[in-house]
């Protein structure tokens, strides 16, 4: 039997990097899991990959629209009776700049697709988990929300208040059944890093690879973590073993972070 068994879980952004491979594992102990994601097209093929049947669910939807995030936590209770695991995984940076050169546009909408939809979905997700006396909530935050890297300012940021809401609710909950943590991964070549990274590297004077160097080495075992090392710790933390871990922000980065 796998550790979560006749769990439910719902993840945001699951159709590719970190929350494709978190989906995979999370089926694989024997979850049904309800996968969200912009593209009905990407969710189409991700579910045929994953090839779970009725077991995975694809449901279409903005994480920086309020109202599709708290749909999508009704849609996995009514899918499956019921929400056990949420795993808000969706991010990115957009136009990310020095602050010197950062636009409101940029910050608000890396604010809304890290932060916000982090806070919609935990809510909307709390008020399902605290009747029943039970849950996991799992937010991706980056190494990123603890160290910082000039030029992706509005990212930084956004992950630094996902931490903070992390800690905070987690105190909140504590005695409810229910934990709250954040893993903060360093460097991974996802679809994601490999949308916004190429611009950041620029706005920092250096080329993509080189950026991505300067991740590596920054690291202990220099080299990029691979998604699946995520996707272990969220098993852990979705599982009845991972009930005494809550408000940590775990990092998942060869050792980067100084804490």
């Amino acid at each position: 039997m796998g550790q979560l068994e006749g769990r439910v879980a719902c993840i945001t952004g699951g159709t590719r990097g970190i929350g494709r491979a978190v989906a995979e594992a999370f089926l694989r102990e024997g979850a049904q899991v309800v996968v969200s994601g912009r593209d009905a097209a990407k969710g189409a093929q991700a579910l045929a990959e994953m090839g779970a049947g009725d077991n995975a669910h694809f449901v279409v939807g903005d994480v920086a629209v309020r109202e599709d995030c708290e749909a999508l936590i009704q849609a996995t209770v009514d899918r499956y009776g019921k929400i056990d695991i949420l795993h808000a995984n969706a991010g990115g940076a957009v136009d990310p700049a020095p602050v010197a050169a950062m636009t409101d546009a940029a910050m608000q909408g890396t604010l809304l697709v890290n932060y916000w939809h982090t806070f919609w979905s935990m809510r909307a997700a709390l008020a399902f988990m605290i009747p029943q006396g039970s849950g996991r909530i799992i937010a991706t935050s980056s190494v990123e929300g603890k160290v910082g890297t000039p030029g992706l300012s509005n990212y930084v940021v956004a992950k630094a208040a996902v931490n903070a809401l992390v800690r905070t609710s987690a105190k909140e909950v504590g005695t409810l059944g229910i934990t709250i943590n954040a893993v903060c991964p360093g460097a991974i070549e996802t679809d994601a890093m490999l949308d916004s990274a190429p611009a950041a590297a620029e706005s920092m004077g250096m080329t993509y690879d080189a950026l991505k160097d300067m991740f590596a080495q920054a690291s202990a075992i220099k080299r990029l973590n691979e998604v699946e090392d995520v996707a272990e710790v969220l098993v852990l933390l979705a599982s009845d073993a991972g009930a005494g871990i809550t408000g940590s922000l775990i990092s998942i980065d060869g050792g980067t972070s100084p804490y």
